[in-house]
């Protein structure tokens, strides 16, 4: 009774990141720049499906009301579009570019579709990238080694 005609429900459940250290860890996953934003990306490896998402605008953007401005619009963006999108079992992290108050939401959206996209395409760090060109090589034919 309580919900809107024609709205969706989430398809994957969102989590707030909250605390330093997993901003921090978010850091070291992938890095997506666009114009407004950059998208920080990294995989939890725990068995929960759900996404951290969490926002940042550094003091260099503006003073709070613009700094809590572009915070709103980057929350509601990750609303709308990262269930569907998101990385599932991955922490993302939206750091606010001063471009991203003037750009016009619509073009943040697609934005970050396309930047999620990305995150999603190309391997994560530390994960292999497909089969070993010098795997039967033996000792000491692989390149850059001596014999």
């Amino acid at each position: 009774m309580g919900e809107r005609a024609g709205a969706e429900a989430p398809t994957k459940a969102l989590r707030r990141l909250v605390r330093r250290a997993e901003f921090l860890a978010a850091n070291s996953g992938k890095r997506v720049p666009m114009p407004g934003f950059v998208l920080l990306v990294r995989p939890r490896d725990d068995a929960d499906a759900a996404m951290g998402v969490g926002f940042t605008v550094t003091k260099k953007i503006g003073g709070a009301v613009v700094r809590n401005r572009m915070k709103r619009r980057l929350r509601a963006l990750a609303r709308e579009i990262m269930p569907n999108a998101g990385v599932p079992g991955a922490d993302h992290v939206l750091i606010g570019r001063s471009g991203g108050i003037e750009r016009d939401y619509a073009l943040l959206g697609s934005e970050l579709r396309k930047a999620l996209a990305k995150a999603s395409a190309v391997p994560f760090p530390g994960e292999s990238r497909g089969p070993d060109r010098h795997a039967g090589l033996g000792p000491g034919l692989r390149r850059g080694t001596s014999q």
